[in-house]
């Protein structure tokens, strides 16, 4: 019984998500004796995933799914697991397939797990560690159907490399008729996705207003970095809304976050509290967000950030 593995991607190119989902599977058919199969949608180079593990992959290739739709991804993905017998599909935590993977668990008949941190810890009875509580507690929880979905937490596991002798091959599913129809699909080009990112720059109504905008993105240009911002930002229309991060917006779980001019409210720590090292900027010592930081600096984020970006641009051309 093969374990299947979704590797997602965008624009024909794999997300980080897609090589850390593989790692992660590799690992589980260890420990069940089994194998892995990726199934990959409308993706370049498939190769890349015989790096981490992938020692089949079904390659689908449809103009009809181009534009992500949830039934249509969770029935290709089904189709795949049943062609292979996979008893276990791993899938990453985005929030595309938070939205596929009750679908596919529906059409398998199999109990999801999302959000995992770990590798299971048991086989008999199946138990992984989630995150639970909005991330500020764990829950063991034991998958005790037939067939199994694991959604794992951005971030969480790790890439690792474990390269093997892989083959791909056409896969060709059926599309399934979803009932819905995309008019209109924007995405932002030539900047570092929130979802992708090792380092995300946030900011709030600290910064008084959109014009002052400029410095966050300068920040973030040092640093290779994804801009955000807080939930009033975008309610305000200073910042698009695919920018705001936090529970009721996108979930960040990046190595680095530097939040500037940004309370700390309880939703937006709930929604950022994945990531692993945390860095707040803001003129009130009192401001919640410095009891979830790692560090902090008490300071007006306009003195505070020219500088920062002063310093790390000199240290950029020094080494």
């Amino acid at each position: 019984m093969s374990v299947l593995v979704f590797a997602d991607s965008t624009e024909g190119k794999f997300k980080k998500s897609a090589f850390e989902v593989v790692s992660y599977a590799k690992k589980v058919a260890e420990q069940l004796g089994s194998n892995v199969v990726a199934i990959t949608i409308n993706v370049n180079n498939n190769e890349e995933l015989y790096t981490y593990g992938a020692e089949k992959v079904l390659s689908v290739t449809n103009d009809a799914l181009s534009t992500f739709n949830a039934k249509k991804y969770a029935s290709v993905i089904q189709q795949a697991a049943s062609s292979v017998g996979a008893s276990v599909v791993v899938l990453d935590s985005s929030i595309d397939t938070l939205h596929t993977a009750p679908l596919l668990s529906v059409a398998l008949d199999a109990g999801y797990a999302s959000n995992v941190v770990a590798l299971p810890s048991s086989i008999a009875p199946f138990t992984v560690k989630r995150k639970a509580f909005s991330n500020k507690g764990f829950s063991n929880t034991v998958i005790a159907t037939n067939n199994k979905i694991i959604g794992v937490a951005k971030n969480s596991y790790g890439i690792y490399e474990n390269t093997v002798s892989g083959s791909t091959e056409s896969f060709d599913a059926t599309i399934a008729d979803s009932g819905v129809t995309s008019k209109k699909l924007e995405r932002v080009t030539g900047k570092v996705t929130i979802a992708d990112a090792e380092v995300v720059v946030s900011a709030g109504r600290g910064l008084k207003g959109p014009e002052n905008w400029g410095m966050v993105e300068d920040l973030a240009d040092v640093l290779g970095a994804a801009t955000a911002c807080s939930k009033p930002v975008s309610d305000l229309g200073w910042r698009p809304h695919g920018e705001h991060v936090g529970q009721t917006g996108k979930p960040v779980a990046s190595n680095l976050y530097i939040a500037i001019g940004i309370s700390g409210a309880i939703q937006h720590l709930a929604g950022i509290n994945a990531s692993k090292v945390k860095v707040v900027i803001n003129t009130d010592p009192e401001a919640p967000f410095f009891k979830a930081a790692d560090y902090g600096i008490v300071g007006d984020a306009f003195e505070v950030v020219p500088t920062l970006i002063e310093k790390l641009k000199a240290f950029k051309q020094a080494s």
